[in-house]
């Protein structure tokens, strides 16, 4: 689907189908269909949207031969945009929250990507005001993935429409994504939407704690890297997602769930726990005769160093 970028002497990477496949973790398990998109180009699944912002933006005279990119990222959008300049002949500017991983920030600088953290206590909120600054002071295109409908749009048009070739049948029923910038779900919705499908979206929320301490105890997880509060998302809000549920997972069942899909073979990180924790949850509402769609979103080499590998980084 990825438009080809044309550019004397350049390469740049054409994006194929990644895989679907039903995954169980437990021979009891009702199978999730998982959209493997830890195996696109630079490993997450946002190399789709970074192809798709910036080609339509180079293609629109937003950006120049040579120009600057800027995005507010806390990692995967940043590395993806970071692969996608490089191959486009274009500078990069990544502003994050100190505290992200190394292996994300040397990712991106090996890229030619330049890294601009801002202080821990302001978060992604903070790195959004200060890629806002840089891009008006240096002109740079700033591809605001919270708010660009182009985000969701890539999903639209290109993973969606991958989705319904795959799935025995061509129909999805229920659609499950933690909420980063909610191009993810809201794009697949609408894709399968529009397909005539009858889909249900889920929203994966990360929280603090045991499964087992009540409800009223727990508050969002910042531990979950790329999930944020939906509040910063405005493709999120501004969605109109039919019959949305939320379902809280706890951040240790996260972190559990993703050593166990590691431990079959599947490189991914903490989103992908998250991810595949509430399709399980999402099953038990909808019935075992329902297709469940998820994403499992990135590759676990950019988490060596987080809490994904304390146990085997000597920590507990």
């Amino acid at each position: 689907m990825s438009i080809p970028f044309k550019s004397e002497g350049r390469f740049v990477q054409k994006i194929e189908a990644t895989p679907l496949v039903e995954v169980r973790l437990a021979s009891t398990e009702t199978g999730i269909w998982c959209k493997l998109e830890f195996l696109n180009p630079s490993g997450s699944t946002k190399d789709r949207i970074a192809r798709y912002m910036v080609e339509k933006a180079w293609r629109n005279g937003r950006i120049e031969a040579g120009g600057t990119v800027i995005e507010a990222s806390s990692g995967s959008t940043s590395i993806a945009l970071a692969m996608t300049c490089a191959q486009m002949g274009l500078e990069f500017i990544a502003v994050m929250p100190e505290g992200v991983s190394r292996e994300r920030q040397l990712m991106i600088r090996a890229y030619g990507g330049e890294v601009i953290l801002v202080p821990p206590d302001e978060g992604i909120h903070g790195a959004l005001r200060k890629a806002e600054e840089i891009a008006g002071e240096t002109g740079a295109y700033y591809t605001r993935q919270f708010e660009n409908p182009d985000n969701a749009e890539a999903h639209r048009v290109w993973t969606g429409q991958e989705i319904l070739k795959q799935i025995p049948g061509g129909t999805v029923n229920g659609i499950v994504s933690g909420v980063g910038t909610g191009g993810t779900i809201v794009g697949l919705y609408s894709a399968f939407e529009e397909a005539g499908c009858e889909i249900t979206p889920f929203a994966a929320r990360p929280v603090r704690g045991s499964a087992l301490q009540e409800l009223e105890c727990c508050s969002f997880s910042p531990c979950v890297p790329g999930v944020v509060e939906e509040s910063v998302s405005k493709l999120y809000r501004d969605a109109d997602l039919n019959g949305l549920i939320e379902i809280d997972i706890s951040d240790d069942l996260v972190f559990d769930t993703a050593r166990q899909l590691i431990r079959q073979g599947f490189p991914v990180g903490p989103s992908s726990g998250l991810n595949y924790a509430a399709a399980l949850e999402a099953q038990k509402k909808m019935g075992p005769e329902a297709r469940i769609v998820t994403v499992l979103p990135d590759r676990m080499e950019r988490y060596f160093s987080t809490e994904l590998f304390d146990s085997m980084n000597g920590g507990s």
